[in-house]
């Protein structure tokens, strides 16, 4: 009952549209809004319409902009990889910091939808860039961060998850509670221990950070604890271990779940005494540390198993932080791509200006099993091997081209006779252990169209 008013008040809407042609109907709206930069693009992300208030705002006329793609005709000071609506299907309210043709930055928030046809491919969207603020002069500025965003101690980030993560480490770095950062590798754990360290009252005392997965089992004990001279074969000295070196500051113990069960015992007895024996001692000495450990494993399923110490997990564990993959916050991609690339820039010779589409597209959809070292050492490669303003797909190492060429990667999911595309999508979660990124790629599909799907299908 509900629907027959509204049915009836579009049909005349559809005849007016009819007898005044779509294309004049749009134009005419787009320039009722005279402050706003209004433009259409299509399903390869080219410009095919373009507003008077978008030449007022940007500075380009309509034919200098129709036809190029939208990442070369819109200069964004924020965004490198693209206008997000493939991927995300909407934004509303996103802050960017725009280039004029002039060269002065303008704040701007950006609304746009995306369409997608009935295989969920990207068939085009409308874009609308209403300014915030008077342009200012490039020169001294530097970009400044939305309020969907947050840099934090060589963090960067706009996922909810990291920013509650930047909150309790603020939080817990006001106690000396013992922290377990877990995360797979390149997420940023030990970058996390230094936010830490750096927010307590330990900042102006040492930060030392082991890797306990480097560490040999004859020498854990003189490493961590120290050991006296001619305590064996080759203690040529007197040595402190990183617990005096760490003494009033923070010790971070990286891959702390490498430890032999022998170590770990003898890591426990230091932490409920606060005091170390060097090898080869007989008195002990008192220290006074904080402790951040971290893993990528999960410790309680390594107390099941026998390989870790049930105690020593409740003391390093008193307040555990979780960081998401790189797959999980894809939203990130982008300002960690912007800080690579500003970093890369800064250092010379080569200064990058732009990224070709199929290499934004190649990271878009790329699963990052190394996570944020991984995109950056790509970034740092991509500038090591060519020169000029732009990065292609070709200037990437072997294993990124090789994923995204035109030759299907080997161990994809081919398709089965008579399976549906839900069977096929379940596999392939199934498959991956649920990472969505390696899902997609086993299915050949974009990140964006298998998200699409997964939502469709319930997954």
């Amino acid at each position: 009952m509900k629907r027959e008013p509204t049915r009836r008040a579009v049909e005349p809407l559809d005849k007016l549209l009819a007898a005044l042609g779509p294309s004049e109907a749009f134009e005419t709206l787009a320039a009722l809004l005279p402050e706003a930069a209004v433009f259409v693009v299509d399903a390869e992300r080219t410009i095919v319409h373009w507003s008077p208030g978008a030449e007022r705002l940007l500075g380009d006329a309509p034919e200098q902009a129709v036809g190029r793609m939208c990442l070369n005709a819109i200069r964004c000071h924020e965004c490198l990889l693209g206008c997000g609506i493939a991927e995300h299907g909407q934004v509303n309210g996103y802050a960017l910091e725009l280039y004029r043709t002039d060269r002065r930055i303008i704040p701007t928030r950006k609304f746009a939808k995306g369409f997608f046809d009935a295989e969920g491919r990207f068939a085009g969207g409308i874009e609308v860039l209403i300014p915030t603020g008077a342009p200012t002069d490039e020169d001294g500025a530097q970009p400044v961060l939305s309020d969907q965003e947050e840099s934090f101690h060589g963090l960067v980030s706009r996922d909810p998850t990291m920013r509650r993560a930047f909150q309790t480490i603020r939080n817990v770095a006001e106690t000396d509670a013992a922290v377990l950062v877990r995360g797979e590798s390149g997420t940023g754990k030990e970058l996390v221990a230094r936010a830490i360290h750096a927010e307590s009252h330990r900042r102006d005392s040492p930060f030392v950070a082991v890797n306990c997965a480097a560490l040999t089992p004859s020498l854990i004990e003189s490493e961590l604890f120290g050991h006296v001279k001619g305590a064996f074969t080759g203690a040529a000295a007197d040595r402190q271990g990183l617990f005096q070196q760490a003494d009033r500051g923070t010790l971070f113990l990286d891959e702390v779940a490498e430890l032999s069960l022998d170590a770990q015992g003898k890591l426990l007895r230091v932490l409920e005494e606060h005091v170390v024996t060097r090898v080869g001692g007989t008195g002990g000495v008192p220290v006074d540390v904080r402790i951040v450990a971290a893993t990528h494993r999960a410790l309680r399923e390594e107390v099941k198993k026998g390989a870790f110490r049930e105690d020593l997990m409740y003391r390093l564990r008193v307040v555990p932080i979780f960081l998401p993959t790189l797959r999980e916050r894809r939203g990130d991609l982008e300002l960690l791509l912007r800080r690579f690339l500003e970093e890369f820039n800064r250092r010379g010779p080569r200064r990058v200006a732009r990224i070709a589409p199929e290499a934004m597209r190649a990271l878009l959809d790329h699963a990052w099993p190394g996570n944020v070292r991984e995109l950056r050492n790509v970034v740092e490669y991509a500038f090591a091997v060519s020169r000029g303003p732009e990065i292609g797909l070709d200037e990437f190492p072997p294993e990124l081209r090789e994923l995204h060429g035109d030759e299907r990667s080997p161990g994809r999911l081919s398709r089965p006779p008579r399976e549906d595309e839900r069977t096929r999508i379940r596999r392939a979660l199934e498959r991956s252990a649920g990472k969505v990124g390696d899902a997609a790629a086993l299915l050949d599909m974009s990140l964006a169209t298998f998200w699409r799907k997964r939502k469709k299908y319930g997954f």
